[in-house]
């Protein structure tokens, strides 16, 4: 007998609206950028805050925000996230400085934490274990569709309106998702416990360290004192946490969760996925803009051919998993993804955009079949009680992954440029394309142009090996850890109930 609510689908769509707002929102910015510099004069160290400001607050509080949702509502903390994520918008719509702008951002951090995983959580609670997949692969159809329609849309938006409307953007699909989600979405909550403030405030100090140690290491290297410094107080934080959170009698995060090899292992494939993806697609935006020289819409509707795949396969990657089970369905989905960082990595210079086609559409493939199962697969190791929190470790791991790998990837592809450079060539332009093609284009030196974009394709090359052999350790990793739920005996369990009504 079904468990699934009865008006699930249209619950789906209300939290689909939801993601929506918060996946363009953060793909928007980065086309932004320029228009930041322009006109309220952010310098290159406030860009990087409004983007780490964001980032530190969303994964430092996504362990506590969806604790409190399950203790306080699911429905009411996703509410909550779409309130402040709107409010804050329609305040980084109107910023007149940099610092008013970072502060917002980190406002809509706040938002983000209670919205992502309250999305999730609820979609775990409403669709039992026999739709639950095919409801996760629509609503990553719906985070690839924003991630990759984010930068095209921006690009639309800043042709016709002032910066600030790639926020005001947000106010109204905000405010749209509040109205639905108090229309449609019934109200679901874990057994009242004791709030477990020392795990909270142990966890938002690891987490946030980490991270923040993550970021300095891109900007300032290994040995700083200030990525040293966010690495030991996140190695102490996050140890102190586990201790805690292991005596605690009631934890906010039970670390029994780990012990189950569904939950651990999709954990571990999700973080090796965003690992993976997330480096090698920050080269891919800059290769279309600066190596084929395409506009910022352009380079958005370049990206189309994943998207579309992504969501083909998202079906596709569903049948897979019921047919043959997670493991086979999230392994075969690495692989692809693992092939298709294959095809990118034989990118030569004059190749074009045809080949990089290729590369996304098996890319996308990947994607497509690997994450339903890998998302669901963590969902449905869930108790109910859990899913506020257990859909939070599937962001913070997801944000984890992505931090490191545009820190540790963005690392590689910038001393892969610059090892590929001659070494007649000096100064700024040795170390980024962007700086040589603007002193190219200013001294009028197409050679200068030339070697730099060959310099950067042999780059993303060399990036696009680590992608490679990232996609098959995930897929070893999870077709030797996961494991399939054993299947219910219903001829077992009918006969007594039968006898014992006679």
């Amino acid at each position: 007998m079904s468990t699934s609510h009865p008006r699930r689908w249209w619950i789906l769509g209300v939290l689909c609206l939801s993601l929506l707002v918060l996946v363009i929102d953060n793909t928007v910015l980065n086309v932004a950028i320029p228009s930041l510099i322009r006109n309220i004069h952010a310098s290159s160290s406030d860009i990087q805050w409004i983007i780490d400001a964001y980032i530190l607050v969303f994964a430092g509080l996504l362990l506590t925000a969806g604790s409190l949702s399950d203790r306080h509502g699911r429905r009411r903390g996703l509410i909550i996230g779409l309130v402040l994520f709107g409010g804050a918008s329609l305040v980084a719509s109107f910023a007149s400085s940099p610092g008013q702008l970072i502060a917002a951002r980190a406002a809509m951090g706040i938002g983000g934490a209670f919205l992502m995983p309250g999305t999730l959580s609820i979609l775990t609670t409403v669709f039992d274990d026999t739709e639950r997949k095919k409801a996760i692969a629509i609503w990553s159809s719906v985070l690839m569709l924003g991630a990759v329609g984010g930068p095209t849309l921006g690009g639309f938006m800043l042709q016709h309106f002032w910066w600030g409307s790639v926020f005001l953007l947000n106010v109204p699909i905000a405010a749209l998702g509040i109205v639905a989600a108090l229309l449609i979405i019934p109200e679901s909550r874990g057994p009242a416990v004791r709030p477990d403030l020392v795990g909270a405030l142990l966890s938002m100090v690891g987490i946030t360290a980490l991270v923040w140690g993550v970021i300095n290491s891109a900007k300032d290297g290994s040995s700083s004192a200030q990525t040293l410094g966010g690495f030991a107080v996140a190695v102490v934080a996050l140890v102190a946490f586990a201790l805690w959170e292991r005596r605690c009698p009631e934890p906010m995060l039970p670390l029994a969760l780990f012990r189950d090899r569904n939950f651990s292992g999709a954990s571990l494939s999700i973080v090796l996925l965003s690992f993976s993806a997330g480096g090698v697609l920050l080269a891919l935006t800059q290769y279309l803009q600066f190596v084929l020289g395409y506009g910022p819409m352009k380079a958005g509707t370049a990206l189309i051919p994943l998207v579309i795949t992504a969501m083909a396969f998202n079906g596709i990657g569903v049948v897979v998993d019921k047919r043959f089970g997670a493991r086979v369905a999230l392994a075969a989905g690495l692989i692809f993804l693992a092939a298709g960082f294959g095809v990118l990595y034989s990118i030569a210079p004059g190749d074009g955009y045809l080949k990089l086609s290729i590369a996304l559409v098996v890319i996308g493939a990947g994607s497509g079949t690997a994450g339903p199962a890998a998302y669901g697969t963590l969902l449905g190791a869930l108790p109910p009680e859990r899913a506020g929190v257990g859909s939070a470790v599937n962001d913070t791991v997801q944000q984890v992954g992505q931090a490191l790998s545009v820190a540790i990837l963005g690392s590689v592809l910038t001393a892969a440029y610059t090892s590929a450079m001659p070494k007649s060539v000096t100064g700024p332009a040795r170390h980024s394309i962007g700086e040589a093609l603007a002193i190219a284009a200013a001294r009028g030196d197409a050679t200068l142009a030339r070697t730099a974009k060959d310099a950067f394709v042999d780059a993303m090359s060399a990036t696009s090996i680590v992608g490679v052999f990232g996609g098959i350790a995930a897929a070893v990793l999870a077709f030797s850890v996961l494991r399939p739920k054993p299947r219910p005996e219903p001829e077992k369990t009918a006969e007594p109930a039968v006898e014992s009504n006679a």
